[in-house]
């Protein structure tokens, strides 16, 4: 199946680059964004095509990718007024980038199986420089006919992509990750913190500890800027904190106990009250490097 019409409907911090890579590596892109400047300045920087409403953008495509905020971005996105659902054709697939609850997942897989369209939740980790270089991780929910389709498309800007299992599985997974991120700064930013109150020169206790078992993203990527005391980039704790809260909603309908991550989310909350809601997630470092 040879695909070339393509939306992109949300052009934020990951979906304008990911929009990029698209029309980058051969697809006809139509965007839509909330915020018209924004669908207009990519517009300059990529040509392809943009539209006023997201039922505009999808009317001509095969396949509809959407990055969007939160569960009722979604529906209104979807079913709001001159929504894609007014306009999308029959045999269409619609990709949802958006980190959202494993619920919606499955109703909108469900509804559109009734009207002979696709729906794959896939979720994406690897930050802004993950989605600007085309490194993402994508982790997919849905039918495996439509992830089959989807995945050469979706190689313009993932490097690791992965059908999980059926609708809501990449929720899911989205979720097990944000819990491992979760622990792992706050890990990170009590050791860097250690360290430091104890005077021993970090850059060189992690060019060592880096090559060892206690390697990860964070560390690699963030550990620089923790230690200059820089968080005004990168994913927003705001996020962070709406991931957590689904993570939370999801373990109270499997029964699974998430004490440490309840802790992190605490700190997240402090440091929203200390101003930093737009910070960078490993802004948890203020917390314990006073």
């Amino acid at each position: 199946m040879s695909i070339k019409n393509v939306s992109f409907i949300g052009l934020g911090v990951m979906g304008y680059p990911m929009a990029g890579h698209l029309q980058k590596n051969g697809y006809n892109v139509t965007v839509y964004n909330r915020t018209e400047t924004k669908a207009q300045k990519w517009i300059d920087e990529h040509k392809g095509q943009m539209s006023k409403t997201p039922a505009d953008a999808c009317k001509n495509s095969e396949i509809i990718f959407m990055c969007v905020g939160r569960d009722e971005d979604i529906v209104e996105v979807m079913e709001g007024e001159n929504g894609i659902l007014s306009s999308i054709k029959e045999n269409s697939i619609i990709v949802d980038h958006t980190t959202a609850s494993a619920e919606i997942a499955r109703k909108y897989s469900e509804k559109l199986k009734n009207m002979k369209i696709g729906f794959l939740d896939a979720p994406i980790s690897g930050g802004q420089a993950g989605a600007e270089n085309g490194l993402l991780s994508i982790m997919i929910g849905g039918e495996l006919k439509f992830y089959e389709i989807v995945k050469p498309i979706l190689q313009s800007y993932g490097k690791a992509i992965e059908l999980i299992g059926p609708s809501g599985s990449g929720q899911i997974a989205k979720m097990v990750n944000q819990i491992c991120i979760a622990g792992l700064v706050q890990g990170l930013s009590e050791a860097m913190a250690f360290g430091k109150k104890a005077n021993v020169d970090m850059e060189k206790v992690l060019s060592v500890i880096s090559k060892g078992a206690a390697q990860s993203w964070q560390m690699e990527n963030r550990y620089r800027t923790m230690l200059d005391g820089k968080f005004d980039y990168g994913f927003a704790v705001d996020w962070m904190r709406k991931d957590l809260s689904i993570c939370f909603s999801e373990a109270k309908k499997n029964g699974a106990s998430l004490p440490i991550t309840e802790i992190v989310d605490r700190y997240y909350a402090e440091v929203q009250k200390n101003g930093g809601n737009r910070l960078d997630t490993s802004s948890l470092m203020t917390l314990v490097d006073k």
